[in-house]
């Protein structure tokens, strides 16, 4: 169909190009005369020969030459010009036959008609019939010219006879009066002028009109050549073009056509004027050519007209079918992505929240879709409307538009389907938490039953009547068949939500089989008949036989002294009695564990629950806000300051989300059936945890930013979309409150946990958490410090921070100044780092939600290894000091309670132990180095050589414990008893590290913690009873009595032997036998002393300090004291 159409209208556009190809070549071909009246106007209007249109009697066209004085002065080319101008114009059948010429010379000579008439002969281009001179009217001119005509008649000789005529009567012989004009004698009306105008005016108009034939024939060809395009800006431009070019021809054919009807009117203007006017000859033939070449035009603009409408149809044909097509690839390509959108929602949800989003979802999406659904119809219903209009490409159109149709429907259908499998999984998770409710609400309610009531047969029967009660509502909650819900729900169900559907169904049969084993618990309770204890008094042997009497057998003895005679039936009724209450008092205990269990399994519920509805909201967020961001469709409702800045509004949700999605609640729900080991979740996850710090950090920037686009409309157009009741604020807030929400659930898990296997992890778990609470709060006031030049992530990590009063002492400055820094506090905010502790002042709060943060504007810092602290200063338990450079500078610190002052100085102390530890292993491998460089020695016993007596030396003259060489030479070394020193004193490190250290030499005292106000000299440690953590390993094979210890074991040194042994027992295994007192310094040397560590909490202030955790034992305890 499509070919015959297109075969037609190239045959009707073909025939129509060769219909105006003939009008347009019949007009050009018309020969046009060479010489035009415009070409030779002037010589025209000379008038030395017109044609006066006058005819002789045979048609002849009649040119006169009137009296022209200068006829002999008109140059030739002027002549020859003129004479073959005059002689085209008339007919071909008029020239024919001849012309006829009328040589007026009345008033000239002789002389002159005879050059006349000779160069007339010798010139005139055409034929010539008849050749009549009007001689000289003068007597002797006229005599003259007769003779000599006679004599000179052969020079005159000609194809025509030559008429001398003496008078006008005889010239109007040869013509007839009414063909001459006026200055002959005739009637005849001729104007040169108005000839002249004619002439010029027709032949301009008849040039205009080949032109016009020419242009016409030029452009028909170039759209008949025309292909046509294949897009449609091509085609627009082409049809656009040729449009205009048909205007511009259309405008020239009308120009031509109004010059035509303007010249045929000039030359009907004598009729106008005069209808009894006849018009000559000429003015006829001139009449007769302008009509004809307006009926040319007119014909030839018919022709083009036609060819033209049927061209313009092929190009807007064209043009809608390229833009059908067009639109059918844009339209196509939406369906496609939409197709693919669609096909992209298989996940049917994991609860009924998630499924009511997703069904959200789903109807947002479909909202969007049927704008293209809607296209894509109407675009079919455009091919069809073109098909009806019998459009030449219809075999191209009807396909496309059948595809239309097809994926519409196609698009519907699944549209359909997919919202028929969400309604379906909606109405099975409902069913599901239906069922998971009731769960809960009956382990709350077997929770919820005090133990104690439920003894007396009363307080039975009424827990059995509220289990019964809830029992019957479990009709419409619960899961009735498993298989049914399998067939029921079996397109919806992957192997996730079977297994979901699994699990609760487990945990409904295990919530019956507890509320079963509760009732026939409680039936007995019910039904068991209370028998009185009569109180009789047992004999004394009885007595004496009863291992473990009870409160009831007490009572009966006392009362059996009142003289009752002891049965022994009633004892045996009472031990009966005493035995069902024991029995009972089990039972209880056992009622207790399961109520715990209950309870846990509740607490993980919980935990699992709101985890998932914190996902699904994170995800909604992301979703609903954060990607509708990136929507195009949305661009023009963001404001300019929220341009680019989604990764400063939402932080890196993103990163939390797919951590909390992909990877920790499917770990939970791991342990949804093991909830007292769900501690061991978190512990493999904690440092996933660290997430939380970047986006608490960032939190500060999106709170600004939401309260300057707040009112967006984009927010909520989004808001609109999602149904949300609170704004996107709200959400943002959501991980900062989930993470302190992590710390609450675990414990309460942990109350319910305490005699179970994962309460060590549990409580680990809490402890972490707490401690990223703590590090994030921590980093939310770091970033808060200005004025820093420094890099704050090269001082290490941040331990404490905090803010306290600050007095100065320092050595160096005016007196006054000292004296009045002892009286006027600093308020400063310290931050404790690895390396460095600084000290900044707190500026006031300004602003409001996070702006209210604070800023702390950095004043100064001291390096961690040439800082030292006194942890009691008199006079306040609040205040403790940090000193610097050898007490140059001290600044006297005080905590707001003794409880902060403490934690700060035990994290001090590990600072500066850690550092003072790192420097004594660095020490001890030099020594090892030098001593590995020596000769061995043959005795453990022999002295040391001369570098470590000099050491040995020095060490004692800055009053450091001479243990400290063992870790320089051999540990054989005896210890002495040092001086007393006050603190931690300055020889706390070995020499050589100070020498070979530059931090360390500078401060002279890398390590100074103890009350400089007290004085306690510290003694080597000995081996003394007590109890200690083994650090090593030791598998004594020298005897029956040697013990064998391994790392972490605890044991508890009894006494000491003979021979350097010590009588040993591991607590860990409850084995005793003798170990070498020598091993023993090795097997606990490295190990802290527990009270080394909590000195300040021993209650002996820092005596005990510097006698138990001097720099030097802190170098060198051989062992560690953990006596209870």
């Amino acid at each position: 169909m499509t070919l015959s159409l297109i075969s037609l209208m190239y045959r009707d556009i073909a025939e129509l190009w060769l219909f105006l190809k003939r009008s347009t070549d019949e007009i050009m071909h018309q020969d046009i005369a060479p010489l035009c009246a415009a070409d030779i106007e002037d010589q025209l209007k000379k008038q030395f020969a017109y044609l006066s249109g006058g005819r002789g009697q045979d048609g002849c066209p009649v040119i006169t030459f009137p009296d022209y004085p200068a006829f002999s002065e008109i140059p030739e080319k002027e002549f020859q010009n003129v004479l073959t101008y005059l002689t085209s114009i008339p007919s071909l059948q008029d020239t024919g036959i001849g012309f006829i010429l009328v040589i007026d010379r009345r008033q000239d000579k002789w002389t002159s008609v005879k050059a006349s008439v000779l160069r007339i002969a010798a010139s005139f281009p055409g034929n010539l019939q008849l050749v009549l001179v009007l001689r000289p009217t003068g007597f002797l001119q006229r005599t003259l010219s007769d003779i000599a005509f006679k004599f000179n008649r052969d020079e005159f000789k000609m194809k025509v006879p030559i008429i001398m005529l003496s008078s006008v009567p005889e010239l109007q012989s040869y013509i007839d009066k009414t063909q001459l004009t006026e200055d002959l004698g005739g009637t005849l009306d001729y104007c040169h002028s108005r000839w002249l105008s004619h002439r010029t005016a027709i032949e301009s108009f008849a040039l205009m009109v080949k032109q016009t034939a020419q242009m016409l024939q030029s452009f028909g060809t170039e759209l008949a050549e025309t292909e046509l395009p294949n897009d449609v800006q091509s085609t627009s431009s082409i049809l656009s073009a040729h449009t205009e070019k048909k205007g511009k021809m259309k405008e020239d054919m009308m120009l031509a056509l109004k010059e035509g009807h303007t010249i045929l009117e000039s030359i009907r203007e004598p009729l106008a004027k005069n209808p009894e006017y006849n018009l000559n000859q000429d003015q006829l033939d001139n009449q007769t050519t302008v009509q004809r070449l307006l009926d040319q035009l007119g014909e030839t603009e018919s022709a083009f007209d036609e060819f033209w409408a049927k061209h313009q149809q092929k190009l807007e044909q064209c043009l809608q079918l390229r833009n059908f097509e067009q639109n059918f690839r844009e339209v196509k390509a939406i369906l496609d992505v939409v197709s693919e959108r669609l096909s992209a929602f298989t996940d049917v949800g994991n609860s009924y929240a998630h499924v009511e989003h997703m069904l959200k979802d789903l109807a947002s999406f479909e909202e969007k879709s049927n704008e293209a659904v809607a296209k894509a119809r109407a675009l079919s219903l455009e091919g069809n409307q073109l098909i009806q209009s019998k459009h030449y490409a219809v075999d191209s159109i009807l396909p496309k538009c059948n595809e239309l149709q097809h994926l519409c429907d196609e698009f519907t259908a699944e549209m359909g389907r997919r919202r028929n499998l969400l309604h379906q999984s909606l109405e099975l998770h409902s069913l599901l938490e239906k069922s998971m409710k009731w769960c809960d609400e009956g382990i709350y309610l077997l929770a919820s039953q005090p133990v104690d009531k439920c003894q007396s047969q009363d307080g039975a029967e009424s827990a059995l009547q509220e289990i019964e009660k809830f029992l019957d509502t479990g009709a419409k909650n619960k899961i009735q068949e498993l298989n049914k819900v399998y067939k029921e729900y079996e397109s919806i169900l992957n192997p996730d939500l079977k297994e979901h559907v699994q699990k609760v169904f487990q945990k409904q049969e295990s919530m019956e089989e507890m509320f079963q084993k509760r009732q026939v618990s409680l039936k007995k309770l019910a039904a068991k008949q209370t028998r009185p204890v009569q109180p009789v008094a047992p004999r004394p042997e009885a007595f004496t036989k009863s291992p473990c009497p009870s409160p009831g057998l007490r009572r009966g003895s006392e009362n059996a002294s009142e003289g009752n005679v002891p049965r022994r039936g009633n004892y045996r009724r009472a031990k009966s009695e005493m035995s069902d209450i024991q029995q009972g008092r089990s039972g209880s205990m056992m009622d207790d564990e399961e109520n715990l269990a209950i309870l846990r399994r509740h607490v993980m519920n919980e935990l699992i629950e709101t985890e998932r509805a914190y996902v699904e909201e994170l995800l909604c967020v992301l979703e609903g806000y954060a990607a509708e961001m990136d929507n195009p469709l949305m661009t023009h409702l963001i404001s300019p300051a929220l341009q680019n800045k989604k990764d400063v509004l939402f932080g890196n949700m993103e990163e939390i989300y797919h951590f909390h999605n992909r990877i920790f609640l499917r770990e939970l729900e791991n342990y949804i059936d093991y909830p007292e080991l769900v501690g061991r979740c978190f512990l493999e996850r904690m440092e996933d945890f660290q997430i939380y710090e970047k986006y608490c950090q960032n939190k500060p920037r999106s709170e600004s930013l939401w309260r300057q686009c707040s009112d967006c409309v984009f927010f909520q157009e989004c808001q609109r979309k999602l149904d949300h009741k609170l704004s996107l604020d709200s959400y943002l807030l959501k991980p900062v409150q989930r993470i302190t929400k992590y710390q609450l659930l675990l414990k309460e898990m942990l109350k319910y946990s305490k005699n179970c296997e994962g309460a060590e992890d549990l409580q680990e778990a809490l402890t972490s958490i707490l401690g990223i609470l703590k590090a994030v709060n921590d980093s939310m006031h770091l970033i808060a410090i200005t004025g820093y030049d420094g890099n704050l992530n090269e001082l290490g990590k941040l331990l404490m921070q905090g803010s306290f009063s600050v007095w100065t002492d320092h050595k160096k400055g005016h007196a006054k100044v000292k004296d009045l820094a002892r009286f006027k506090p600093m308020q400063r905010h310290l931050f404790l780092h690895e390396k460095a502790v600084l000290f900044c002042k707190k500026r006031e709060e300004n602003g409001e939600g996070y702006e209210k943060a604070p800023s702390y504007s950095y004043k100064q810092s001291l390096n961690m290894t040439a800082v030292g602290i006194t942890e009691n200063v008199k006079g306040d338990v609040k205040k403790f000091e940090i000193w610097y450079n050898a007490r140059e500078e001290v600044y006297i610190i005080q905590a707001p309670t003794p409880e902060i002052k403490a934690t700060w100085v035990n994290e001090i102390r590990k600072v500066l132990t850690s550092q003072l530890q790192a420097c004594r292993e660095a020490s001890q491998h030099r020594a090892l180095e030098q001593t590995q460089s020596l000769p061995l020695p043959t005795s453990s016993n022999t002295s040391p050589s001369k570098n470590q007596t000099k050491n040995v030396k020095k060490l004692e003259e800055r009053k450091t414990d001479p243990a400290i060489l063992e870790g320089y030479v051999s540990s054989a070394s005896g210890p002495k008893n040092p001086d007393k020193s006050k603190g931690w004193t300055k020889t706390s490190y070995s020499l050589d590290a100070a020498e070979d250290n530059d931090g360390w030499s500078s401060t002279e005292e890398p390590l100074n913690s103890s009350d400089a106000e007290e004085e306690g000299g510290a003694g080597p440690k000995k081996l003394v009873p007590g109890k200690y953590t083994v650090v090593a390993d030791h598998d004594e094979k020298g005897g029956p009595e040697a013990l064998a210890v391994k790392s972490g074991d605890i044991v508890e040194l009894l006494h000491e032997g003979e021979e350097g042994l010590w009588f040993v027992k591991n607590l860990t295994t409850s084995k005793e036998g003798w170990v070498p007192a020598s091993n023993l310094l090795a097997l606990i040397g490295n190990s802290k002393s527990a009270q080394s560590l909590s000195s300040s909490e021993s209650g002996t202030g820092s005596t005990f300090l510097s006698s138990s955790s001097s720099c030097s034992e802190s170098c060198n305890a051989t062992f560690s004291d953990i006596k209870g």
